[in-house]
């Protein structure tokens, strides 16, 4: 299955914020939006992802003065990013290897969706299930 099925399916929902919010503002909008990562954009431009990981560096660096920062100081500014025609098995190794849990995806230099590990997993057992079901109709066949 390609990115691309995967927002289609899902939508295209992406949650963000901006880079001078503190800390604490990004931890209220993870808990209300009730996901492990926010894409952080200026503008139009995407300069950042916070995800629940990098808040809990930040307490454990900072203890809770952290959560008065700029959500820019704590973010991971180099993101990865997933293509709209990149396979579940080459974002499950991206995932894997760089040990990330989040991929927003732009398609024409435009965001357009965020992929989390919880979805591409969702996708390589459905995509089993089906080859399995395939495999046991043709044997019984």
């Amino acid at each position: 299955m390609l990115v691309a099925e995967i927002i289609r399916t899902k939508g295209e929902a992406v949650y963000s914020i901006g880079p001078d919010l503190t800390l604490a503002q990004a931890c209220e909008e993870l808990q209300r939006r009730r996901v492990g990562a926010l894409v952080v954009c200026d503008g139009d431009r995407v300069v950042g992802i916070l995800s629940e990981r990098d808040v809990v560096r930040a307490v454990a660096e900072a203890g809770a003065d952290a959560l008065t920062a700029p959500v820019a100081e704590h973010m991971t500014s180099k993101v990865v990013f997933a293509e709209p025609g990149e396979t579940v098995a080459v974002l499950m190794e991206r995932m894997t290897d760089r040990r990330i849990r989040h991929l927003p995806v732009m398609r024409e230099q435009r965001l357009a969706g965020v992929i989390s590990i919880g979805d591409v997993v969702k996708c390589h057992i459905e995509e089993t299930t089906r080859d399995a079901e395939s495999l046991r109709t043709y044997i019984a066949g």
